[in-house]
């Protein structure tokens, strides 16, 4: 059951941008974006299909849920979506646009999945899009939430030094809102005019599991450790990552790149320790910067654990590394 405490009330903002162009710019089209990959912290922009982690049908209307926020110097306060299993799962934010077609609404089925409070909150979702709908093909897919809609309204004229385009943007929020309260702040969104251009954008909230890779962990001979296998989500730290999961990783025989003297840098980037031999997978790590590769530059397959990312990029896969690589 939500426990909200909160009022809602259905404004939409507005805000005006005029600019001079010698030609027309490109038309706000129909366009799919993600936005929110650095939510997993530390995996970099995307560079797979974001899809290939969504979840599957059955599971979406009972993994989503909603937690009220106060207020911070990073987020203001409010209510906002999360997923119940925030180990494994996240929720992504996804931007669409498409054109606003006179006669036609959005075209989106929408379902309660809680709601019946006299504030508004509540969870909405998308179950389906409506043939021949403006958002038919906007990308937008069974289980979404719809977070903000914003109608940008464009007008192009003549003016003496080119083409002068003024455009509005008028926006309703509407995460965490029941159905009712959800079309009521669509709704509320000013009506097309005559001489002007309309193109929709929603933001778009949806359940997504997080990347995963598996590392296979080889330790020296001299160790007398058995090899092991460990999973890591994307965005982790290769060198944190091992050390909560119990691998044993500092060289004792490693020496400072500073100093050229034994010790631990604590994650620094300085002393080696956490040094590891790379063979294969070595394309799931975010690339080494400058000062790694000059630490390293006698071993070109060997990575600074502290400053080596996993599945950076969003990607998944299976990574062999070898632990304390100067002991073999």
């Amino acid at each position: 059951m939500l426990r909200w405490i909160c009022t809602v009330s259905i404004l939409w903002s507005t805000r005006s941008i005029t600019t001079t162009t010698t030609a027309l710019s490109t038309p706000y089209g129909q366009t799919t974006r993600n936005i929110a990959t650095q939510i997993l912290q530390g995996a970099g922009p995307a560079t797979v299909d974001l899809n290939r982690y969504n979840l599957p049908q059955d599971q979406i209307e009972e993994e989503w849920s909603a937690q009220a926020v106060q207020k911070t110097t990073e987020q203001a306060a409010g209510v906002f979506l999360r997923p119940k299993d925030d180990r494994n799962n996240f929720v992504d934010t996804v931007l669409v646009g498409f054109p606003r077609i006179v006669g036609k609404g959005l075209g989106i089925e929408l379902k309660e999945l809680a709601g019946g409070r006299d504030d508004g909150l509540g969870i909405t979702l998308v179950t389906g899009l409506v043939p021949g709908g403006t958002a038919k093909d906007s990308g937008i897919i069974f289980g979404d939430s719809i977070a903000e809609v914003a109608v940008v309204r464009t007008k192009t004229t003549t003016a003496a030094v080119g083409l002068e385009e003024t455009q509005q943007i008028y926006t309703v929020k509407t995460e965490c809102l029941s159905y009712d309260a959800t079309v009521q702040a669509i709704q509320s969104l000013p009506p097309m005019q005559p001489g002007f251009e309309d193109n929709f954008r929603l933001t778009i909230k949806r359940l997504r599991r997080k990347p995963k890779v598996k590392v296979n962990l080889q330790y020296p001979p001299g160790q007398n450790e058995p090899d092991m296998q460990i999973e890591m989500f994307a965005g982790e730290n290769l060198r944190q990552g091992m050390l909560v999961r119990g691998v044993k990783l500092n060289d004792p025989l490693a020496k400072r790149f500073d100093t050229k003297s034994g010790g631990n840098c604590g994650a620094g980037g300085l002393c080696r320790t956490c040094a590891v031999s790379m063979l294969a997978g070595e394309d799931l790590l975010n690339p080494q910067r400058m000062a790694e590769k000059q630490m390293l530059q006698d071993n070109p397959r060997w990575r600074l654990a502290c400053k080596a990312i996993v599945g950076f990029g969003m990607k998944e896969g299976e990574m062999t590394v070898r632990v304390n690589p100067r002991q073999w």
